[in-house]
């Protein structure tokens, strides 16, 4: 690190004028960022894309739907509500270049007493979507005898974007003044409190534009605009915080370039090893095909590298410019030798008790995991939205009034290696139709034997070789087969969200069939996302694991330090899955009752497994310097605690706030997420590192150290210490 030191200070002008470059052009592509986000990232590669695309291009299946729902206004009559019904519907088709559209009449259901519903098809997005519901939106301003309302995947994609982006506005109104406050906090100065918020905005803006330039090589989610702020805000500023902190250490002795120096050696290369936890604990979503979670990945890893990049090339030019000048403007007195008394009688007090203090954070913690048994995973759907929103009102009163929330619809596409309509195939089929009936997990089947009454394929065959009844029958035909493929749709009569759905289409996925079974609809939707997540997640869990447990033990040449830190953050972050089940899925402080979002366990264990690593690498790392004067492992606890315990607290209060501010936002996955994150650094930063760590650390003693430990004589580093 000498060498890089002397680099990064030689260069620092330099450097600085290569961020003011790197900020501006960024600066500009982060603006655009939210124009090419879309979607809730829940796409993957799989059978049910290939079905879905298969019910597209054979079936005229519509890629997009836009669903409108009608509310007649009193005093309007029935006949005149389904008339008006009729001209909106043609000219909405005619507006926004549909491709069909289905009216409402009382014969197909679509209509029940003063409320009804059409939808909008569209055969393909070409980037004009936005235009189009635009459009549909200016003649629905313009009825006046009844309500419209439009909902479906465009408008509630739309929607969710909108409300990201004011989610990440309503958090940072939040977040940063009250970062601010803490900063001041810690350093009493606005110049030494105000750059550490200057470098996390620069690090997001930066990241921002970089990551507008993945666009065209994958799908971005909408959710990457709340995920970049909330890591780099915090990341960022947890850096400068234990960057300025030492340069403030040193350079009251020495000389602005000696403390340069000295701090990119010291919390440059605690930066370096956090930084680089963090990364492999983004990484670990990348064993997971799921574009949420590549894009959470990506986005993630990028702003950490950008976050430790600025820490150690933009930080260090900025503090060797302002020198002395960073105590500047200073508006509260901060005693730093009262803070350190107050934390070394804190650790010692522990260090007299460390069973009884390890026995009470171990009964907290597991308390606190227990309701982790009851938690209900699902995948963030229109209930994600606030229902301040149109479109998740309209979606709403559509399913209350329309669907059967008991019943699922499955689809299966079956390929033949001939027509379908030649004699074995068809045979196949009408056996295959019969085995789907028998299921007792299938409520209604509907495929071309329903569509035309009849019982076997020799009646079909029969009725198509009369060409009276051959003309009559082809629409039916057509709707249910097409060359090779035939297109049956079975109902079940289970929720579609059901773990028996999901069952239902794994156990139809393995069986046996003389055709290629292609299967669509929610439950093989739900059944692919569970399954990939439950099948990968383990593989990046290991590698998280595994590579964070050798970083730390060439950062700290111990052994047991990276397994006491791995195995108190897999407690503390249960324990805080278990407080969200508490509070969410129970509805507990006045939060409305939601099952967890599915991707809330992973992406919370990836995001904090590493940022809560921070707080053990800036702590382990003064007490291994101290440790490494002295050998006395009490002694290096103690002086780390006290030396290091002020700052790793407004860190990490920091963090609890940044992340937090978002549990005052209104996408319900968003705010799950800000919860967990706050709540799992507000346990690692007060049970595990205020209780546990000295109390550990007491009981193991030079045990923590055996990876190099040389015998020294301890009375003599003592002394060496004190004086």
């Amino acid at each position: 690190m000498n060498k890089v030191a002397n680099a990064l200070y030689a260069g620092r002008k330099i450097l600085l004028i290569l961020w003011i470059i790197l900020i501006v052009g960024f600066g500009f592509y982060a603006a655009k960022l939210p124009s090419v986000l879309g979607g809730n990232g829940f796409e993957m590669k799989g059978m049910y894309k290939d079905t879905e695309q298969l019910l597209v291009n054979k079936f005229d299946v519509s890629e997009a739907q836009i669903i409108v729902l009608f509310e007649k206004k009193d005093g309007v009559s029935a006949s005149k509500f389904q008339q008006t019904i009729a001209q909106y519907m043609q000219k909405a088709k005619d507006n926004s270049d549909a491709s069909k559209v289905d009216i409402p009449t009382a014969s197909n259901k679509m209509i029940k007493g003063s409320t009804a519903y059409g939808i909008i098809h569209f055969n393909h997005d070409d980037g004009t979507m936005d235009k189009r519901v635009e459009k549909i939106r200016t003649l629905s301003a313009e009825e006046k005898e009844m309500s419209v309302k439009l909902t479906g995947g465009p408008i509630i994609e739309k929607d969710m974007n909108t409300a990201s982006q004011a989610d990440l506005a309503k958090a940072e109104a939040i977040g940063i003044p009250v970062a601010l406050v803490v900063l001041l906090l810690a350093f009493g100065g606005v110049v030494a409190a105000a750059i550490p918020l200057m470098i996390g905005i620069i690090t997001v803006v930066t990241t921002m534009g970089v990551v507008y330039f993945f666009h065209p090589y994958t799908e971005l989610s909408i959710f990457i605009l709340n995920v970049i702020p909330m890591i780099g805000l915090a990341l960022s500023i947890d850096f400068a915080l234990l960057f300025i902190n030492r340069f403030k250490e040193e350079i009251q002795t020495k000389s602005v370039e000696q403390a340069i120096k000295i701090t990119i050696q010291t919390a440059g290369r605690s930066v370096i090893f956090s930084g680089l936890c963090v990364f492999i604990g983004l990484a670990g979503m990348l064993f997971i095909q799921v574009d949420i979670f590549q894009n959470v990945a990506l986005g993630g890893m990028a702003v950490v590298f950008i976050a430790v990049f600025s820490a150690l090339t933009l930080l260090p030019s900025i503090l060797a410019i302002l020198g002395t000048r960073i105590n500047r403007l200073r508006i509260l007195k901060v005693s730093e030798q009262g803070g350190q008394s107050r934390w070394r009688s804190f650790a010692t007090f522990v260090m007299k008790k460390p069973v009884t203090m390890t026995i009470v954070s171990l009964i907290i913690l597991l308390v606190a995991l227990i309701p982790v048994r009851d938690m209900h995973l699902e995948i963030p759907s229109s209930e994600a939205l606030p229902t301040k929103y149109e479109s998740r009102q309209a979606f709403d009163t559509y399913n209350d009034t329309f669907i059967n929330k008991n019943t699922a619809d499955v689809y299966f596409v079956l390929k033949a290696k001939q027509d379908m309509l030649n004699e074995k195939p068809l045979t196949n089929a009408f056996t295959f139709i019969k085995q789907l009936k028998e299921d007792s997990l299938v409520k209604q089947v509907d495929s071309i034997s329903t569509a035309l009454n009849v019982k076997s394929s020799d009646q079909l065959q029969a009725m198509l070789e009369n060409p009276q009844i051959s003309a009559q029958t082809k629409p039916a035909v057509d709707s249910f087969i097409n060359g090779h493929y035939m297109l049956i749709k079975a109902m079940l009569d289970t929720d579609q969200n059901s773990d028996e759905a999901k069952d239902f289409v794994r156990k139809w996925k393995d069986k046996r069939s003389p055709f290629t079974v292609h299967i669509g609809g929610y439950p093989k939707f739900e059944q692919e996302i569970f399954d990939e997540i439950y099948e990968k997640a383990p593989y990046g869990m290991a590698l998280v694991l595994f590579s964070t447990y050798v970083i730390l033990m060439i950062a700290f040449r111990s052994v047991l330090i990276p397994l006491k830190a791995i195995i108190m953050n897999i407690l503390s972050l249960t324990a805080t899955f278990g407080l969200l089940v508490w509070l969410f899925q129970n509805g507990h402080l006045g939060l409305t009752q939601s099952n967890i979002a599915l991707v809330l366990p992973v992406f919370v264990f990836g995001l904090v497994f590493g940022l809560s690593m921070d707080y053990e690498v800036f702590l382990i790392s003064r007490i291994h310097e101290v440790y490494h004067q002295t050998h006395d492992n009490n002694v290096a606890t103690v002086e780390g605690l006290a030396s290091t315990s002020k700052i790793i607290t407004s860190a990490a209060l920091i963090m609890i706030v940044i992340t937090g501010a978002f549990a005052f936002t209104d996408v319900t996955p968003v705010k799950q997420m800000g919860v967990g994150i706050a709540l799992a650094i507000f346990i690692d930063a007060t049970i595990v590192r205020m209780l546990l760590v000295p109390s550990l650390m007491k009981l193991l003693g030079d045990a923590n150290w055996w990876f190099f430990t040389k015998k020294r004589d301890k009375s003599s580093s003592n002394e060496q210490l004190k004086s």
